[in-house]
């Protein structure tokens, strides 16, 4: 029986994550910022759903909640992110909204697979996913939304570097490119369903390994340029 945890499983790429593992019978952990945020996903989705309340960027919080799972997690994805801050131009930077940007889409990630790296190494093939973004591409200047691309192209490397020092253990770590998706952040005019690239992601998660490791997909399946 596989075990998966989602952070940001209340809404929106993270719920349709939930319910696409609920689905294959597997059993899923996921997080929300409160305990009644928690709690309704719960009774949305079910008794197979375990939720957990932690802020990603609220550290302590994190571990708290990594001491409430003892066996061992299979798959772990980083999902919660943020858009950023309205003024988030390089001529005009809201500083407090990109300094949060960072804390919620770069420095969470790594908190959160530091805290249940214990569980992923009871796993015998734990494996890490990252949501990043198409935004973060290095390969072209776009400068809108500034704060929100340069959080995604950090956490690209941390989880790079994380995929370097985790590969002796053989805990396979990668990035996840989900498109423009129609959810709250993503808007009605996206491209894609929800369900659609959670699905994907899941086909993912399911068959990474050690060969893909420190590698960037589309949530399609294809390899993709940092």
């Amino acid at each position: 029986m596989t075990t998966i945890l989602i952070t940001g499983a209340n809404r929106g790429i993270g719920l349709a994550l939930a319910r696409t593992a609920l689905e294959k019978g597997w059993t899923v952990y996921g997080s929300a910022r409160t305990q009644a945020q928690a709690d309704e996903t719960a009774t949305r989705l079910g008794p197979a759903f375990h939720p957990l309340a932690f802020d990603v960027t609220d550290h302590a919080a994190v571990r708290r909640a990594s001491g409430k799972i003892e066996g061992p997690v299979d798959i772990l994805i980083n999902n919660a992110g943020i858009i950023g801050p309205d003024r988030q131009s390089t001529l005009d930077m809201d500083f407090a909204g990109f300094a949060q940007t960072l804390s919620v889409n770069t420095l969470a990630p790594l908190a959160v697979a530091q805290a249940f790296l214990p569980q992923l190494r009871k796993a015998e093939h734990g494996r890490i996913l990252t949501v990043s973004s198409q935004m973060a591409w290095m390969g072209y200047g776009k400068s809108d939304r500034i704060a929100y691309r340069a959080s995604k192209a950090a956490v690209n490397k941390v989880m790079q570097g994380l995929a370097t020092d985790l590969a002796p253990e053989e805990i396979a770590v990668a990035l996840i490119d989900p498109g423009w998706v129609r959810t709250d952040m993503g808007g009605a005019g996206a491209d894609h369903e929800a369900s659609d690239v959670a699905a994907g992601i899941i086909r993912i998660a399911d068959r990474l390994s050690m060969e893909d490791t420190g590698k960037f997909f589309k949530w399609s399946g294809e390899e993709r340029p940092f």
